[in-house]
């Protein structure tokens, strides 16, 4: 038998949970549904912690939460306060007694984690006048006095960038923490606080069970915000402001996610594999201490059994600090889609190397397709054993970095996206393959040859074996390149004096002295390069035989109509005469390390014969992501 449980703001905890009698709080609801049962949320605002108590058991008998049809929910981990205090001017403070918090103080709580660089003493909590966050700031003088900046030194690529919203008045605020109280110091200029929606982070989380394992969990429709969530490395503890804690087969869909202090959708690990041990031991590199944590979560059953396999489909995700999806071991099997993902760390309060609208380690045979991401420190980062992941059909722009990949081996593709920053891709990996994509930026390309990573067996978690990144053994099929003034590593170039098969490849290994591991420490893998387009300045792989190189400039941009996102392109006359194949399983060699072919997530052939817009490619067809490209000008429609 299930059950519909309803909630709404003028329910009580101790009615039935009925339509007619419906529970005050989404966390009485979360205490006694069970498989199969659904959790109704009708309109309104709603300031707690949901933390469900039990799992669904499959697909068919799942728990699911969703808001009222047609009627707006938001869930918030913040409070709202209207004591404050004038001090000066324009600064206001409140006093809050530490037990307001209970046993979690986002006042007292620093951003802290393995691979932080630069965390300036910031703190996990936040204050926000009428939906907009301030600034905090290291002492109580910056907040009677703040200092405006227009611009600030991106840490990707030490470059000097505008501030993401530059013309606004700054906020600020400071705090100080004793063994009683709470003091909140903030500057609202003009703006009373106690007359105003102002609101502080309480909560670390909105929506996260406590307890692991809890399964098969729907969450739809909500607005979610306001969590004061702590720094997600791949070594600690990662909770985000929803996420399923080390569970499987979740959905979250639908929603409005955002002003996470850190992370805000989690597919990460759980504490026991790993809790900052870098960063509160100090005895050995943090690289280590990740490799552990695979060994650890590996013999406490990481499996596909176990957790991933996680649905996160059309939700807007925005104003995290550092995140919009993160996750570690958790993500594996899981399909991320259709979201639009932009203002992610682009406050740039805190900084270190685990930063991204989508920053995932080890997500085996993870599909990441169709998102929109944009003002984003860096768009998507992929860290460790991508074997089975696909990133296809995305669109990036605005962003400081497009796409990075490290220290994998492969097979992992890339295809039918379209990236635009200046700094386009990272590619510190090998065995991946990259087809029919544009790509406008510079391209950097590193080996990594002091980390050796796990590689597995085909569409498991099985550890095979572990191996550096050489550099190469991929492939570059169907692609447009575009160079422009002050880019200079675009194109496929920086392959320079590698092998083109695997037969010449082991030919080289055997005629170099010291053969064994040595040799292929200094031969390059192959590399499989053919039928791309290099235009603006963008330059080709010297061995690559058919190809299409001008100098033509083809003023490509993408433009922003209100939700609606355009590709603007134009292209030299003898364009449309220059085709590739439709590539597949069968057409791309196996990655040499790993052994293992491209194939969809479960097996079986994959097959790239359907373009950016979804429309479906036979025979040979145009380069780049989508099928419809022509010479001359071209204005397509490609989100919204």
């Amino acid at each position: 038998m299930t059950f519909e449980y309803h909630v709404a703001k003028n329910g009580s905890d101790l009615g039935k949970g009925t339509k007619q009698d419906p529970f005050l709080t989404i966390n009485k609801a979360a205490s006694v549904a069970v498989a199969g049962d659904t959790v109704i949320v009708h309109e309104g605002e709603y300031r707690e912690w949901v933390n469900p108590q039990h799992p669904g058991l499959s697909e068919w008998r799942r728990i699911t939460y969703q808001s009222a049809e047609g009627e707006k929910v938001v869930i918030k981990g913040s409070e709202q306060i209207d004591t404050w205090e004038q001090l000066d001017g324009t600064v206001w403070k409140v006093v809050i007694p530490n037990e307001f918090f209970g046993s979690y103080n986002p006042y007292k709580e620093e951003i802290f984690g393995d691979w932080i660089v630069d965390n300036k003493n910031r703190h996990l909590g936040e204050v926000y006048l009428n939906g907009k966050s301030f600034y905090e700031v290291p002492t109580l003088d910056e907040v009677k006095n703040p200092v405006k900046q227009t611009e600030v030194v991106d840490h990707w690529t030490r470059k000097t960038v505008p501030m993401h919203d530059p013309e606004q008045t700054v906020y600020t605020w400071y705090t100080e923490v004793d063994l009683e109280n709470t003091t909140i110091y903030a500057n609202f200029h003009e703006y009373n606080p106690n007359e105003e929606l102002t609101e502080i982070n309480v909560r670390k989380t909105v929506f996260f069970p406590e307890k692991t394992g809890m399964d098969y969990i729907t969450v739809r429709g909500f607005e979610m915000a306001h969590a004061a969530t702590p720094w997600t490395p791949p070594t600690a503890d990662q909770p985000g402001l929803i996420g399923p804690h080390w569970s499987k087969g979740w959905i979250i869909e639908d929603n409005i996610v955002h002003d996470a202090k850190t992370s805000g959708i989690s597919l990460g690990k759980e504490i026991s594999t790993g809790d900052n041990h870098f960063s509160k031991r100090k005895d050995k590199p943090g690289y280590h201490y990740q490799i552990e944590t695979i060994f650890a979560a590996h013999k406490q059953g990481w499996s596909k059994e176990l957790v991933g396999s996680h649905i996160v489909r059309n939700n807007v995700i925005y104003d995290c600090g550092q995140n919009g999806v993160v996750g570690h071991l958790g993500c594996i099997f899981s399909e991320i889609y259709n979201n639009h993902i932009y203002n992610i760390a682009m406050k740039r309060q805190f900084w270190g190397h685990e930063i991204g609208g989508i920053k995932l380690h080890a997500p085996i045979d993870t599909h990441i397709h169709n998102n929109r991401i944009h003002d984003t420190s860096l768009g998507i980062w992929l860290d460790w054993q991508l074997q089975g992941t696909r990133v296809s059909h995305n669109i990036f722009y605005r962003n400081n970095r497009d796409l990075f990949v490290e220290v994998t081996s492969g097979p992992f593709m890339i295809d039918h996206n379209i990236l635009t920053a200046d700094y386009a891709l990272d590619n510190h990996a090998q065995g991946g393959a990259y087809i029919n994509n544009i790509v406008r930026g510079n391209m950097v390309h590193r080996k990594m040859l002091d980390r050796s990573t796990p590689y597995h067996e085909p569409h498991s978690t099985d550890i095979k074996g572990t191996a550096p990144v050489y550099g190469g053994d991929d492939r570059w099929y169907n692609n447009i390149f575009v160079g422009a003034e002050g880019l200079d590593e675009v194109g496929t170039a920086h392959y320079k004096g590698y092998t083109t098969s695997l037969e010449e490849y082991i030919s080289k290994i055997y005629d170099t002295t010291g053969a064994d591991h040595s040799a292929f420490n200094v031969v390059e893998q192959p590399v499989y390069i053919n039928d791309n387009a290099y235009l603006n300045g963008a330059t080709a792989f010297e061995r690559e035989e058919t190809n299409l190189v001008s100098d033509f400039d083809p003023e490509f941009q993408l433009v922003e109509e209100g939700n609606e996102v355009y590709l603007e392109l134009t292209l030299p006359e003898n364009f449309e005469d220059f085709k590739g194949d439709v590539h597949s399983t069968s057409t791309l060699n196996r990655v040499r390390l790993t052994d293992v072919e491209f194939e969809k997530p479960h097996g079986g052939e994959l097959v790239l014969d359907t373009d950016l817009l979804g429309e479906v490619k036979e025979g040979k067809t145009v380069l780049g992501p989508l099928s419809n490209l022509k010479a001359g000008k071209n204005r397509i429609k490609v989100w919204g």
